[in-house]
């Protein structure tokens, strides 16, 4: 029984999970990992971040040949293999899961990897295939699964997830993408840009609520040009099968409409993975979207149990986050460290083309916490580099604090946000004001000159102002 007992037990096999597992090496503590569901690396490496933008990327080197906009320049296209895009993105997610994680894994001394479903016995054990395991401290990072949404009918009609989306090899001519956000975004432009028809059905007056409306407004009307036909204040009712087609029925406002497509992808949210691990015999509690709460040291109601990443409630379910909060709790677990996370300084990205992205503030959560809201929104057009790439369709928007001018949020949308939107973290993370900014020297003619722009416009007429200044 002696081998079965552990400094550290890490249920999950993703970024959390991975996160956990290398800094209990460091830390020398006897680790056991195990992990059932997605192989190795979980969703970003399997079907997320890198078969995802993988795809979005072959769309948009199609859309830029046909789209340039450059005088004298004719490029064709002269054949799309879908099939073979598909196979080159899931060539890569091999790739990168055997390097990134299989290998990492191997290397890990103090590391055990186990295969199979765990299960709480009791707080300090779980079974695994049978087999009982004892820890001291305990990481739950056992991920999420697509939601799939009360639409009568739907299991017998059928649906794609982000996971079937990532690995079909026959494109669908028409597809509605019942959800907005970002995996519906992305997933709407890439089949769009791959010549399939498409519908976005969203809930939500906004394609995507947590953002800037401004921002979002303007990001629907390109999708809008580029062909998408965007759907908001939708509830979808049922599905049925006519022929070939799926017919969904929705309630538009008060009014029934009946959209149909070949294929149907689900894009309404994930679900964590609390279901199946019992974790009633652990005594760990979970909130009302099967969630585990956790405290700002990522601790469950058990104080030797952590929870990480997509299972947990916490504030931002982002890569970077679950990663991060893997090696904090694995330091609090077996260091009796108060590690957390100023997740107000973190950013996120929607991979859509032009990119969304944001930190910090946004002008609603300004009002609420002031009152007010000094903010500004400057157009690409104004930012000489977008000129010289004819991509003048984005903007920028810059939160301060009303009194002492220190930045409290930037928005971005334009090609490359998510690389932009670092610089913003750092303004945001060390509470530089728009004078830090304004006294900075930018590299021009970039794109990332659009926040010293956006800073000079809270003291310039902006229009009057020379390049490099």
């Amino acid at each position: 029984m002696l081998d079965n007992t552990f400094d550290l037990i890490i249920i999950g096999g993703g970024a959390g999970a991975f996160a956990s597992a290398i800094k209990a090496n460091e830390l020398k503590a006897k680790t056991l990992l195990v992990n059932q569901g997605l192989p190795l690396g979980g969703t970003c490496v399997n079907v997320g971040c890198v078969p995802s933008k993988t795809l979005l990327w072959a769309g948009e080197v199609m859309h830029l040949a046909r789209n340039h906009n450059i005088p004298g320049i004719d490029i064709e296209v002269k054949n799309f293999d879908f099939a073979q895009v598909v196979q080159h993105e899931l060539d890569l997610v091999t790739k990168l899961r055997e390097e990134k994680y299989e290998k990492v894994l191997s290397r890990l001394e103090n590391v055990i990897h186990a295969e199979g479903k765990a299960q709480f016995v009791s707080p300090n054990e779980i079974k695994v295939n049978g087999q009982e395991y004892q820890a001291k401290k305990f990481i739950i990072a056992a991920g999420s699964t697509a939601t799939v949404p009360p639409i009568e009918k739907i299991q017998e009609v059928g649906y794609l997830t982000h996971i079937e989306a990532l690995r079909i090899k026959k494109q669908p001519k028409e597809l509605i993408v019942v959800g907005a956000g970002p995996l519906g975004l992305e997933f709407a432009q890439m089949y769009a840009r791959f010549g399939a028809k498409v519908t976005i059905l969203q809930r939500n007056v906004s394609i995507f609520p947590p953002a800037e409306k401004e921002l979002t407004d303007r990001l629907a009307e390109i999708l809008t040009k580029e062909g998408i036909t965007i759907k908001t204040n939708v509830q979808v009712k049922s599905a049925r099968k006519e022929g070939s087609k799926k017919v969904l029925t929705c309630m538009i406002g008060d009014k029934q409409e009946e959209v149909s497509a070949n294929e149907i992808l689900l894009a309404t949210g994930k679900t964590p993975n609390t279901q199946g691990l019992s974790l009633d015999k652990a005594g760990v509690e979970v909130d009302e979207k099967q969630a585990i709460k956790v405290n700002p040291n990522f601790q469950t109601s058990q104080s030797h149990i952590y929870a990480v990443g997509d299972i947990s409630n916490g504030p931002l379910r982002l890569e970077p986050t679950a990663g991060r909060e893997g090696t904090l709790a694995a330091e609090n677990a077996l260091k009796n460290t108060q590690n957390s996370i100023d997740y107000n300084s973190i950013p996120w990205t929607i991979f859509t083309d032009p990119q969304l992205a944001g930190v910090g503030f946004t002008e609603e959560q300004q009002m609420e916490k002031f009152g007010t809201c000094m903010c500004k929104t400057v157009s690409f057009k104004d930012v000489p580099k977008a000129l010289i790439l004819n991509r003048t369709e984005g903007l920028i928007k810059m939160a301060i604090h009303p009194e002492t001018k220190q930045i409290m949020g930037i928005h971005i949308l334009a090609p490359n946000a998510g690389e932009l939107i670092a610089e913003a973290m750092m303004l945001i993370k060390n509470k530089d004001t728009i004078d830090d900014v304004i006294n900075s020297l930018p590299m021009f003619p970039t794109l990332s000159e659009s926040i010293k722009i956006a800073a000079l416009s809270f003291t310039t007429d902006i229009s009057k102002l020379s390049c490099c200044v």
